[in-house]
């Protein structure tokens, strides 16, 4: 299924993997609008797709956006309430980067009569889309897992301080999916021995894994946060075929582990 905001391929298994953040355009009305640094979209979720495109062949359905969380960001919630209060974070139509840099000129960020346009044009066709396919297949099997896979440079001081772990596993500190499923999760990281990683640490889960995680409905959710040192150039985006093809190794076992 296409659509002018998002790409969705219908799988088979009982998994969704979403992928929020994979998206870079931005349209040229907003794009003339912005900083030279920003318009490069750096704060991307680079090469995600191409990085999961294995679990089209394990039978899931994958769900990956267009445009860039410039023009919204798909994993907060639509009235822009903090997901971490008391820290760094970036908003519903974000006006600053990653790095702290400014998005837009000056005087040149998004009004509030046009947050609301951005949310109907790009926001809810995404979201529409999440909703219907996790209903279908736990309609079909009874049980559905949700998985929000994402990526993001290893040090970033606006966000978090020091240095992020290869691996983080959010599941909204554990109402987000069964126990069970999570102590799959945390053994498959425990058992490879090349990463680090982390359950529940900075990164808990954003919008989507909190909203659709319910468990007692049958649908449990987690987001995979993972540095992205360990699968491409973090100074030039460029892939690299041979970390990515280990971090995919990783992947693939955590997959495995939800069916």
């Amino acid at each position: 299924m296409n659509d002018a905001t998002f790409t969705l391929h219908r799988g088979t298994a009982p998994l969704l993997v979403s992928l929020p953040h994979d998206g870079s355009a931005i349209p040229d009305a907003i794009a003339a609008r912005m900083t030279a640094s920003a318009r490069k979209a750096p704060d991307t979720d680079w090469h995600v797709a191409r990085l999961y495109a294995f679990a089209r062949e394990m039978g899931a359905s994958m769900l990956v956006p267009v445009y860039s969380r410039y023009v919204v960001d798909l994993n907060r919630p639509p009235d822009d309430t903090s997901l971490y209060p008391g820290q760094n974070t970036t908003g519903l139509c974000p006006i600053v980067q990653f790095s702290g840099a400014a998005i837009y000129r000056e005087g040149q960020e998004p009004s509030v009569e046009e947050v609301p346009d951005r949310v109907d044009t790009y926001w809810r066709p995404y979201h529409r889309s999440l909703a219907g396919e996790l209903r279908r297949l736990r309609d079909v099997h009874g049980r559905v897992v949700l998985w929000e896979g994402h990526s993001i440079r290893g040090e970033c001081p606006f966000l978090f301080e020091g240095r992020l772990p290869d691996f983080n596993l959010g599941t909204s500190g554990g109402t987000s999916c069964s126990p069970a499923l999570q102590a799959r999760l945390e053994s498959v990281l425990a058992a490879q021995h090349e990463h680090d990683f982390v359950v529940n640490g900075r990164f808990k889960g954003g919008y989507i894994t909190r909203h659709h995680g319910d468990p007692d409905r049958g649908i449990e959710a987690v987001q995979m946060e993972i540095s992205q040192r360990i699968y491409m150039d973090e100074e030039t985006y460029a892939w690299d075929e041979e970390r990515a093809r280990d971090t995919q190794a990783v992947l693939r076992q955590l997959l495995q582990a939800v069916a």
